[in-house]
């Protein structure tokens, strides 16, 4: 696990490096200050720490972010991290953080299109449906939403995967989007082409002619009351390993923990959400498909 925390700070140092360059050429900043102090971290730790310990947490066994601060980090990372601040500093430093860490997750820790990619929607519940009226964190932004295991209050996060297990895209939405929303698939199919497979909930004939005039073939299972139409007999396997993505929304539920009910901001929520997909590409072994002879065996 050592080596995955030298491999996360290396990983995330380059890019603050990267970013802190590009910043300093293109932002107005003081000039009587010799280093800025961008995204006002704190003097003590570095950006490429905290974005390091926020990623570092969901590879970890501890499920409250508190006690894997005080008992994990703070204790046994405190070789690593000499100038560690106190709790509440750092839950400030990670909010102050997201952008960063948004920016570091979309542009490095994203797989490549293969031509051959999962499209899916997973619940990310904020309180129990008992609690919605009186729940106040998320009031306003999150909205209630109907999946295939019943009704949920929170969100859906929207994702892309290609066959090797590796996210292409991600979108976050209230719960109560349509799968088949234009403005979320514009941004999740941005980059693809080939073959896209998805459940029932993405059967649109409009949807699919939209994605054919890009290159992109959308491939649904269909309706009892709809006419069959052919596929050749590569679809018809891919659309059968359809499984993987929901395997991979299991990992990052319940692996990565991007799903809980103790957030306390919106901002603790997203940078919960894209720090646990950060970890996900940093799994040493994914679900993935493998090819052989034409035949698809899933490995996961």
């Amino acid at each position: 696990m050592e080596d995955l925390l030298i491999k996360i700070f290396c990983d995330t140092d380059d890019f603050c490096i990267r970013l802190n360059n590009y910043l300093k050429h293109h932002l107005v900043t003081d000039n009587r200050l010799k280093e800025p102090n961008l995204f006002n971290i704190s003097r003590m730790m570095t950006l490429s720490e905290v974005i390091t310990i926020t990623i570092y947490f969901h590879h970890s066994s501890y499920r409250n972010f508190k006690h894997y601060y005080k008992e994990f980090v703070c204790k046994r990372l405190s070789g690593y991290f000499t100038s560690l601040v106190s709790y509440t500093r750092f839950v400030e430093l990670m909010q102050q953080a997201l952008i960063p860490l948004i920016l570091y997750t979309q542009k490095f820790r994203l797989g490549k299109t293969t031509g051959i990619s999962f499209i899916d929607s997973t619940t990310l519940d904020v309180c129990d449906n008992r609690r919605i009226h009186s729940h106040k964190v998320f009031k306003d932004i999150a909205q209630r939403g109907k999946s295939s295991t019943g009704w949920f209050y929170g969100f859906k996060l929207h994702i892309v995967v290609n066959e090797i297990g590796e996210i292409l895209s991600f979108f976050l939405t209230p719960g109560d989007t349509d799968d088949r929303d234009s403005k979320v698939i514009d941004i999740l199919t941005k980059d693809l082409f080939g073959k896209l497979f998805g459940d029932k909930g993405y059967l649109s004939q409009p949807l699919f002619k939209k994605l054919y005039d890009r290159g992109i073939k959308l491939i649904t299972k269909i309706k009892k009351n709809m006419k069959n139409k052919l596929i050749d007999i590569e679809e018809k396997l891919l659309l059968r390993k359809r499984a993987l993505i929901e395997t991979i929304n299991d990992f990052l539920k319940n692996t990565c923990q991007i799903e809980h009910t103790r957030h306390r901001s919106f901002t603790n929520f997203l940078t919960n959400v894209v720090a646990g997909i950060a970890a996900y590409s940093f799994l040493p072994s994914k679900p993935s498909l493998k090819f052989s002879k034409s035949i698809l065996v899933a490995t996961l």
